[in-house]
């Protein structure tokens, strides 16, 4: 079955790299976040990490969800197997749910929270882009 594949360019290679780095710093940085890791602390103030600690169970979850499925689904793209794109969506789900929940309910209680806002933004374009960006193997038979 794997002969019928259509041969992929280089770019897709590159991209598939790029987005396992990606997601790798996610898993990084949950595990950072769920150890409350030095590097981690140092880069929040008291309150900052107060306000984190507060979310829900549910949050968390999201969040190991969405960066652990964001590995798996860019490592199937860089395996060909289509079920990538299924696992992708699962990863841009949760970052969605994850980041309304974070941009637009939660009361950060007048912390200031402006560069994970900024970060957020970027978190859910990418997650997107790699949707797109599997469906779009897909179609090409790049992946199957």
């Amino acid at each position: 079955m794997a002969n019928s594949l259509e041969k992929p360019p280089i770019w897709f290679w590159i991209v598939s790299v790029i987005a396992l780095i990606w997601n790798g710093m996610g898993v990084h940085g949950y595990i950072s976040q769920a150890y409350k890791t030095k590097s981690f602390t140092d880069n929040y103030t008291v309150e900052q990490i107060e306000i984190m600690d507060s979310m829900p169970a549910w949050y968390t979850a999201l969040f190991a969800i969405a960066v652990f499925s964001g590995v798996l689904g860019c490592l199937l793209l860089l395996l060909r197997k289509k079920v990538a794109k299924t696992i992708l969506i699962l990863s841009f789900l949760a970052a969605a749910v994850m980041m309304i929940y974070f941009l637009f309910i939660v009361d950060l209680k007048g912390v200031d929270f402006s560069q994970n806002k900024i970060f957020s933004y970027a978190v859910l374009l990418f997650a997107l882009f790699l949707v797109w960006f599997s469906s779009h193997s897909a179609k090409k038979g790049w992946i199957s």
